[in-house]
């Protein structure tokens, strides 16, 4: 099936619940397992990752009643004016990929995220990771710049390039 065939409604997006979290760590180790996701290597416990997102905007899209992919929010900075902007997480099941999922949650996560009040989402994301950087741009996200050099993935340095998006409805006055 192709990018433009998925149907919103082959789809059901719903808030991420503890319940959920046995898939989403799958579908974040086979993220992990790419190389190009993320510079983490173990999977958190369900309780580590709870304390690093933000409890609102976590979602879970569910293709043939399987947890397909997930996105999540995180803080950028513990600093009140920093407080509308979010870092997006977002991972889709190998079995899952090619299929639109990601933009589909993607664009309930941005509605989700003006819901509460955020004006800006950033992603930052490896220069190998195409599919994410497309699902990006497709999404409104615009590149701001690459980051050289910025950590170390099994020894080696990675670059990451930072994306954002701006809120057309949130912090605009």
């Amino acid at each position: 099936m192709s990018v433009n065939h998925l149907k919103k409604t082959e789809l059901l997006i719903l808030e991420m619940s503890e319940a959920h979290w046995p898939a989403v760590a799958q579908i974040y180790k086979q993220g992990v397992g790419t190389g190009f996701a993320t510079f983490e290597k173990k999977i958190p416990s369900y309780e580590q990752w709870n304390k690093n997102h933000i409890s609102s905007c976590r979602l879970v899209a569910l293709k043939d009643d399987k947890i397909a992919g997930w996105a999540a929010l995180s803080a950028v900075s513990g600093r009140c004016v920093y407080g509308g902007v979010a870092e997006v997480s977002i991972y889709i099941a190998e079995t899952a990929r090619g299929l639109g999922i990601g933009y589909l949650i993607m664009e309930e996560l941005i509605t989700s995220s003006e819901k509460a009040g955020f004006w800006t989402l950033q992603s930052g994301i490896f220069p190998e990771n195409k599919a994410s950087i497309k699902l990006h741009e497709k999404a409104g996200f615009r590149f701001l710049g690459r980051r050289e050099r910025v950590g170390q993935l099994d020894g080696v340095w990675k670059d990451n390039l930072l994306f954002e998006r701006r809120s057309k409805i949130v912090g605009i006055d």
